[in-house]
């Protein structure tokens, strides 16, 4: 009887295991009597205070008085903040060079591994702070479901910290494995390793091959229809977009090359410039200059375009016209100004005059649709694309949509651009874009007979357009006048007042109606030819 006389009581008054108000105050006094440590509050407010330490790790510890832990836990934290706050100011006050560099950094996959591993360190940090808060500020004593509610809100608030951890990882390893998976190539053994303070080891111009490919259901293999030379001066950013016509014919081939050999000159290959690329791949062993690079074929379509242009096309990057769309829709679209409707599929769909928002989908028939124009115009358009691309896709499109950008280029981007000139390449496109000039010189006709061209002149016309000085030293002209001016002034109503364009076509309209349609010899502007 006497066993069972007060604990019965209690038991039976407060249910099995909910302590007593009696037994509450007797173990907050025990509390308080620990090390000098203050009584624990209640449930709620252990809660309350654990809630306080997501934003302000180290509060609940300087709380129950342990001052060294709570102080340097809350210090680290506060001076964490007050660096990325300076951080954060001395980006605004440099402008867009600063965030070129971090957009820089954001490509380098050393740096990504090292900022995933801080955010898995310091998001482990913060989830043991939070638990550990929850730890010494609870009541020793609750009730079932006092501990099973509060272990729910527990671990709602480590969610709060461990869901953007996690997001912010993903996306890290997202863009480290497109990095790895685009740029992984190993280094080009014929070239001088990597020097970060003169990346382009000294070269007057830098030399790209873009290259628009189509695998289309309703055709065999791959065609290249759009090639592009990017040649960059990385000392003043002026630019000039050499633009092939995918139907050049008579192509040449380097000598003691397998392609010379099975297609001597002068008329060995009988195919056209767009079909160099699915011809290697049909035999890559015994036709590709290197059948050991992860893609012989464009590989050595990079190396027969800079033969017949003479020019040392270090590098090639090419995206699949399908998947362009992707990243014009990875970037939030693109802005145009269209001037005539332009009209494009099977379906009847027509891209509207006016200034437009175009996304990847309508983007990609702006570069592609050839219904009332033909090759050249629409490669007059693909330029003025790269023009709006480079100029409108800012460093911080690089940082915000980082996720998307990754995913859209590992789908549809290869290249052999090694991962160390990556930060270089993001510099000297920053650089085109702020102070460089953008001119096109496009090998079609009027300058270029694709039919039968005469590649020596083709030679000459690329040598004119990039170099400073003409043969005799003189200055060469940066642009071309405009087609609708006179190319041979004389009295009015005669035939030298006809223009180039008038004299190819026989037309009356003085220049062509596509934008970025380019005439003449000299290289022009695409800020005049580009609406």
């Amino acid at each position: 009887m006497t066993a069972n006389g007060p604990a019965a009581g209690n038991n039976g008054q407060y249910g099995a295991g909910t302590p007593s108000p009696g037994e509450e105050a007797s173990v907050a006094a025990e509390d308080e009597q620990q090390d000098g440590a203050p009584a624990r509050p209640s449930t709620a407010g252990a809660l309350l205070w654990t809630a306080a330490a997501v934003p302000l790790p180290g509060i609940a510890h300087l709380r129950m008085r342990r001052r060294v832990a709570g102080g340097v836990i809350l210090g680290l934290y506060l001076a964490g903040i007050a660096a990325l706050a300076v951080w954060a100011m001395s980006l605004g006050r440099s402008g867009p060079d600063t965030l070129t560099s971090v957009a820089s950094l954001a490509l380098r996959s050393g740096w990504l591994m090292a900022a995933m591993g801080t955010v898995f360190v310091v998001a482990v940090l913060w989830l043991t702070v939070i638990v550990h808060s929850w730890a010494i500020t609870r009541p020793r004593r609750a009730s079932t479901g006092a501990r099973l509610l509060s272990g729910a809100v527990v671990v709602l608030l480590c969610l709060t910290v461990a869901a953007p951890s996690a997001l912010a990882l993903h996306g890290g390893y997202t863009a480290y494995e497109a990095l790895n998976s685009i740029f992984g190539g190993p280094e080009r053994e014929d070239l001088p390793p990597h020097n970060a303070a003169d990346p382009w080891d000294g070269a007057d111009r830098v030399n790209v091959l873009l290259i628009g490919s189509d695998s289309a259901d309703n055709r065999y293999g791959v065609r290249t229809d759009t090639m592009i030379v990017a040649s960059m001066d990385p000392h003043t950013g002026e630019a000039v977009l050499i633009g092939l016509p995918r139907n050049l014919e008579n192509v040449r081939f380097p000598e003691d090359s397998a392609l010379a050999e099975r297609y001597p000159e002068p008329y060995g290959f009988d195919m056209l410039l767009n079909d160099v690329y699915q011809t290697v791949a049909e035999e890559p062993e015994e036709l590709a200059i290197n059948p050991h690079v992860p893609d012989p074929s464009a590989d050595t379509l990079k190396a027969v375009i800079g033969h017949n242009l003479d020019l040392d096309i270090s590098y090639y990057a090419m995206v699949d016209m399908m998947g362009f769309r992707d990243l014009i829709d990875a970037i939030g679209g693109i802005r145009v100004t269209i001037e005539d409707p332009i009209p494009y599929g099977v379906h009847g769909g027509v891209l509207e005059p006016g200034v437009r928002v175009l996304d990847g989908h309508e983007a990609l028939w702006y570069g592609r649709s050839r219904v009332n124009t033909d090759d050249y115009g629409r490669m007059g358009r693909q330029g003025c694309l790269i023009k709006y691309v480079t100029e409108q896709v800012e460093p911080t499109t690089v940082l915000t949509g980082y996720r998307e950008l990754a995913g859209a280029t590992q789908r549809t981007l290869s290249t052999d651009i090694p991962q160390s000139k990556v930060p270089a390449f993001i510099e000297l496109a920053d650089l085109v874009t702020d102070t460089g000039e953008m001119s096109t010189l496009q090998l079609s006709p009027p300058q270029v007979n694709t039919a039968n061209p005469d590649w020596d002149a083709v030679r000459a016309l690329v040598v004119e357009t990039l170099s400073p000085e003409g043969p005799d030293g003189d200055e060469l002209p940066t642009g071309s006048p405009s087609p609708s001016d006179p190319a041979v002034p004389g009295e009015e109503g005669t035939e030298d007042d006809r223009t180039e364009w008038q004299e190819y076509t026989g037309l009356d309209e003085p220049s062509p109606a596509d934008p970025g349609r380019q005439v003449g010899e000299e290289a022009s502007d695409l800020n005049a030819l580009c609406p």
